[in-house]
């Protein structure tokens, strides 16, 4: 299968000759096993250069093959000089395409080199594309015969039926041979840059079926190529886009990549990549340097101080940037704090949105921004009326408004936001264009699925990377209440479009009021394979007759994890604890002190050091989740966005006995979903909930019940 990306707008990049020569490509390729790039991301230094290859190809038989364009007549050229080309009336005055091309291909080859399954085994080939000159004129100046001549694509080797066979007849730089399905997977891999979210594996298990090697094992596969997360992480849309994603689909690792993407290919823009979960800090500085590392091939780290790519937290404080807070000092206005607005009793979510609201009411914004990306998009839209700005989402408004306009139309911004409707733990409001925007730009802004050259406006991220099939499906039908004997909640998903853009596939019937649904998740969107490995079920819900018994047994469940399983205490192991803000403190305590007893370090998130279970300012830090060598107890409003190989969510009692509240239905999604390979769920005593459990992990994939509202 052939598949083509534009990374930016064809509307707005790259001159009539560029696309001339990127359409031939894609008309010759397309009957190909191959992967085709619109000014692929690659910022290696080419002497003072940093230049993208214009085209790049990956194809299963012919291998690499980088293009270097130049939309040139032959009168803009004055002399050839070994690989350096003298110019008149272009935009340099020297050029070298050629060598350009060659150290572009042999960058991207060191990619492959890195993995054993296709070292020195891809083709690679450079080429230089004259789409307005003629083999002729070349000739009749006599470049054929200089003994640099490279190989050249002329204007008559753009036809059609002959551009593959062209290509083809190109000696290659790079000998290598043809590829088997699992070598070009791993090419893909290699172009993709997934293995720069490979994680380390320790391999010190003897068991084959141990949670260790599993473990292990399920870290080199998920290292998999996914087209379209290829396609949105390297895209840069011109203007405003919605990302949809599952949870666990990878919507951060894309913003990253992203925002990586727009800084190296633009480093004069200011751009921001907001979040609202404070213990996610860490992990988005670590993926943006990652992504740093692999663009420019180790060249550059990334360095908040010193770049235009900021990370900020959507509020702020005094410690640290945030993007409400610098908003605030740059148009000299004091940004407003927790304490200011505490009488209020709002929310986190919803006292950020005031104070943004606030702003928009006293101050005109002034465009500062080039670029603003947003995750967690869910936390950060309200059902309150009263906090909208104009009928719009306050913070949504308040960012678009500080963007300036991408230079085709005044109204296009480039503001991406990332969203997954069912983590929210404050609202049920998914952010409509007509909401953040207003009814009259909110439709202009959407008309039309896509931009020019085919970047959407709205993308939806079916598959779940990160949770396995059993527990990301049995996590929505508990938290949507798809079982409960008194019907669904409210938020539920009625139409069969919401189910498939979720992964699921309606197999019978239509939602309407005592209606069968009969729904399954489809295998291909549940590629986590620890269940194909694990020889038990990886989702398990035990009740207790006590608080007491539940803690002891989480206690001996932990201590097999650490000194049988071979589990790492930090990032491997993670104990959740449901219920409301009295419960959960309380919880909490009890469980670190067993844990401690029984000779285990546990870590409180947002504390300085291990075992210490009531961490305060000042001798806190709100961003830190994990410390090494403890296991992390924590609630679910700081696990946002975390994850662990071995998940305990305990407490669940706490939801049961008010289990239609929706709120505290999605703690119970969100901590599940938390899961990268394996959950215990429990509680104490019996609820109508533990039964509706049960039913829910009986169904496995297929859930079939009958459609009723809540009552």
């Amino acid at each position: 299968m052939a598949y083509f990306i534009e990374t930016e707008s064809l509307e707005q990049n790259g001159e009539a000759g560029e696309k001339k020569v990127w359409e031939v490509v894609k008309k010759a390729f397309r009957n190909s096993d191959c992967l085709g790039y619109w000014r692929y991301p690659l910022f290696s230094s080419t002497g003072k250069a940093r230049k993208e290859p214009d085209i790049l190809i990956a194809d299963k038989s012919l291998g690499l093959l980088v293009l270097e364009v130049k939309a040139i007549n032959i009168q803009n050229i004055i002399t050839i000089q070994g690989h350096q080309w003298q110019m008149r009336d272009f935009y340099s005055d020297y050029i070298q395409p050629y060598r350009q091309a060659e150290n572009q291909l042999y960058a991207v080859a060191g990619w492959c080199d890195t993995d054993p399954i296709i070292r020195r085994r891809v083709t690679g080939r450079a080429v230089v594309a004259l789409p307005y000159i003629t083999r002729g004129e070349w000739e009749g100046r006599g470049f054929d015969k200089l003994p640099s001549s490279p190989p050249i694509l002329f204007r008559g080797d753009l036809r059609l039926a002959r551009f593959y066979e062209q290509v083809e007849m190109i000696p290659p730089l790079i000998q290598g041979q043809a590829l088997d399905d699992e070598q070009w997977e791993a090419f893909q891999v290699a172009l993709c840059g997934s293995a720069v979210l490979k994680k380390d594996t320790p391999g010190d298990s003897p068991d084959p079926e141990s949670r260790r090697a599993i473990i292990d094992t399920v870290r080199e596969k998920l290292i998999k190529f996914d087209l379209q997360q290829e396609r949105i992480g390297k895209q840069i849309p011109p203007g405003i886009q919605r990302i949809r994603g599952i949870a666990g689909s990878g919507k951060t690792v894309l913003l990253a990549q992203r925002a990586v993407h727009m800084h190296l290919k633009y480093p004069d823009w200011n751009i921001a990549l907001i979040f609202f979960t404070r213990s996610l800090y860490d992990q988005i500085i670590n993926l943006i340097d990652k992504w740093m590392r692999h663009f420019t091939q180790g060249e550059q780290s990334y360095n908040q101080q010193n770049s235009n790519l900021k990370v900020y937290h959507a509020w702020g404080s005094k410690t640290q940037p945030g993007f409400y807070r610098e908003a605030c000092l740059a148009h000299k206005v004091r940004p407003l704090i927790v304490n200011d607005i505490k009488e209020l009793r709002l929310t986190p979510n919803d006292g950020l949105i005031y104070v943004c609201q606030q702003f928009l009411k006293q101050v005109e914004p002034q465009r500062i921004f080039d670029a603003i990306l947003i995750d967690e998009g869910q936390d950060l839209v309200t059902d309150n009326e009263s906090l909208l700005f104009d009928d719009k989402q306050s913070f949504y408004w308040f960012a678009y408004s500080m963007l300036r306009w991408n230079g085709i139309d005044a109204t296009q911004r480039r503001l991406y936001w990332a969203y997954d409707e069912a983590q929210s733990l404050t609202n049920l409001t998914i952010p409509q264009y007509k909401q953040i925007f207003g009814e009259d730009l909110g439709k202009r802004l959407t008309k039309g699925v896509s931009y020019k050259g085919g970047i959407k406006k709205s993308e939806v991220m079916p598959a779940c990377y990160r949770t396995p099939g059993p527990i990301i499906t049995a996590a929505h039908a508990l938290g949507m209440g798809l079982l409960r004997p008194n019907g669904m909640l409210t938020a539920g998903l009625t139409t069969k479009l919401e189910w498939e853009q979720l992964g699921y596939n309606v197999l019978q019937g239509e939602f309407r009021e005592g209606n069968k649904i009969v729904l399954q998740r489809l295998e291909k969107n549940s590629p986590n394979p620890v269940p194909q490995f694990w020889h038990e079920y990886v989702f398990q819900f035990r009740t207790y007759r006590s608080r007491a018994k539940e803690i002891e047994a989480l206690t001996q469940h932990i201590k097999r994890n650490i000194h049988e399983d071979k589990l790492k205490p930090c990032r491997e192991i993670l104990v959740l604890v449901l219920g409301n803000s009295y419960d959960v403190p309380k919880l909490t305590r009890m469980v670190a002190k067993q844990l401690q007893q029984t000779g285990i370090d546990v870590f409180i998130p947002s504390a300085k050091r291990l075992n210490d279970l009531a961490p305060r300012w000042p001798n806190n830090d709100p961003n830190q989740f994990w410390h090494e060598g403890g296991v992390t107890i924590s609630n679910i409003h700081r696990a946002k966005g975390n994850e662990a190989d071995m998940v305990y969510v305990i407490g669940v009692d706490n939801i049961a006995r008010k289990e239609e509240d929706m709120t505290l239905r999605n703690q119970l999604f969100v901590g599940l979903t938390r899961s990268k390979a394996w959950v215990h769920l429990s509680g104490v005593g019996q609820h109508p909930l533990f039964d509706e459990i049960k039913r829910v992990i009986a169904c496995g994939d297929t859930f079939e019940f009958v459609f009723r509202r809540n009552k």
